[in-house]
C-alpha cells in the first residue's frame, strides 16, 4: 500500500445513528391495558400505529387468568407483544395500572422514544398522558368511545377503538360502522372554518383537517362512517366544495339560496 493511501484520512463507517432524522420513523412505545381493551382490535390497532411510526416496544399488562385479558394470549405472538402478568392478589386493586405507569416513566426517561401509544379507556391514565408531553414526547391514545374526555384531551390524538375493528373493505366511501351520524360533525367543522383567516370564506380542506386534529384530538371521519374527510364533508350537505384543476380541494360553509321575487 502506498504512503499516500496510508496518509489519507479514512472516513468513518456510516452507522444508523449518523443518518438524518428525517429518514427514521418515530420510535413508539405501545403500552396496552388488557383489562380495558378488547383483543379484537389488535390487527387494526397495529395498522393504525404503523401510520404514526415504529412500535419499538410492545407491552401488555393484565391478569391473563382473567377471561377478558386471556383473549389477548391468542394474538400476542402475531404482533410480538410482551405480556406483563399482574396477579390480582387483592380485589379492587389494579396492579396493572401501577406497573404500566412505572414502565412508562422508565421508558420516558430513557430518552429513546418519540411517542407513546396508551391503549385503555381508563381515566386513571389522564395524568400520565398529560405528564409525558412535558418531556417533549407525543401521546397517542386508543380507547372506546366511553373514554372520559379528560383522557382524550390529554392526548395529541385519540383514536376510538371501535373504528379499528374490521371494515367491509369495499370501494365505497362509507366503509365503517358509524358511531355518530354525519351531520353531527358539521358544528365542529364550521367552528374550525370560522377560526381560519379567509377573505371569501373558502379554506383548504387539508388545512381544515390539520386544525380539526389540533382542536379535537378524538376527531376522526371514521366515527361518522367515512374513511376520508372529503367524503364526510360531502355527506353533511352543509358545505360548498370546490376542487379547481391542479389545486387543492377547498370548502366553505354553504351559502343560503337567495329567493328573489319576480
Amino acid at each position: 500500500m502506498s504512503e499516500k493511501l496510508l496518509d489519507k484520512p479514512m472516513k468513518p463507517a456510516r452507522t444508523w445513528f449518523d443518518m438524518p432524522n428525517e429518514t427514521r420513523s418515530p420510535h413508539l412505545a405501545v403500552l396496552i391495558e388488557a383489562d380495558n381493551a378488547s383483543a379484537k382490535i389488535a390487527n387494526g390497532l397495529f395498522e393504525e400505529i404503523a401510520k404514526i411510526g415504529e412500535a419499538s416496544v410492545r407491552r401488555i399488562y393484565g391478569d391473563f387468568a382473567n377471561a377478558r385479558s386471556k383473549a389477548w394470549t391468542d394474538v400476542l405472538a402475531r404482533h410480538a407483544i410482551i405480556p406483563q402478568q399482574q396477579f390480582a392478589y387483592t380485589t379492587g386493586k389494579n396492579a396493572s395500572d401501577i406497573t404500566l405507569v412505572i414502565d412508562a416513566m422508565d421508558l420516558l426517561h430513557s430518552g429513546r422514544f418519540d411517542g407513546f401509544c396508551l391503549v385503555s379507556s381508563d381515566s386513571d391514565f389522564t395524568r400520565l398522558a398529560a405528564r409525558i408531553p412535558e418531556q417533549g414526547v407525543d401521546v397517542f391514545g386508543f380507547g372506546e368511545q366511553k373514554t372520559p374526555e379528560s383522557f382524550r384531551q390529554a392526548c395529541r390524538r385519540f383514536i376510538y377503538t371501535e373504528n379499528l375493528l374490521a371494515t367491509n373493505g369495499g370501494e365505497q366511501a362509507q366503509t365503517t360502522t358509524s358511531l355518530q351520524p354525519p351531520n353531527a360533525a358539521s358544528s365542529i367543522i364550521k367552528k374550525v372554518i370560522s377560526q381560519m383567516e379567509s377573505e371569501d370564506g373558502w379554506v383548504p380542506l387539508g388545512a381544515v383537517g390539520t386544525q380539526l386534529a389540533n382542536l379535537a384530538p378524538d376527531f376522526d371521519p371514521r366515527t361518522y362512517g367515512f374513511r376520508k374527510l372529503s367524503d364526510l364533508v360531502r355527506k353533511t350537505n352543509a358545505f360548498d366544495i370546490e376542487h379547481p384543476e391542479g389545486k387543492p380541494m377547498r370548502i366553505r360553509v354553504k351559502q343560503p339560496q337567495s329567493n328573489k321575487k319576480t
